[in-house]
């Protein structure tokens, strides 16, 4: 299910990034990411999504990251590492997953991050896992 269609759309406070290749819903301290279908995310898109998440929330960000997969991409698992290295403001993932073929990926993919990967079947419990993160409670 999009974002748009389901009932944290009007709930939760959020603004919208739109590039050629998805659509990014910011939060306070997490973000939700729906790339289009057939999309390869590559470093130079992953730098371009970055650059404008430190323009949204500073220098000093640490959020999650939701990865609402309703279309099949490609994405390189050892970018994860290159990411951490240059960027590490992402302190959680959770990978939303609608078929068999999804959830191998993202099996694939937590080999490769350093923080925690939650895989989820549903927009449901990936939002409710990065806001109950110990690392954003105060």
């Amino acid at each position: 299910m999009k974002f748009e269609n389901s009932i944290y759309f009007n709930q939760l406070k959020h603004s919208k990034l739109v590039f050629p290749f998805g659509k990014f819903y910011l939060f306070d301290n997490f973000i939700i990411s729906e790339l289009h279908e057939g999309v390869h995310f590559d470093w130079e898109k992953i730098q371009e999504v970055s650059y404008e998440l430190i323009a949204h929330y500073g220098n000093n960000i640490k959020i999650g990251y939701i990865s609402n997969r309703i279309n099949s991409y490609s994405i390189d698992p050892h970018l994860w590492s290159t990411f951490n290295k240059e960027f590490g403001f992402i302190v959680a993932s959770a990978v939303v997953i609608h078929d068999d073929f999804g959830y191998m990926n993202a099996t694939l993919e937590k080999q490769f991050t350093e923080n925690s990967l939650k895989r989820c079947s549903s927009l449901e419990e990936a939002i409710h896992w990065i806001q109950n993160l110990d690392e954003f409670k105060t």
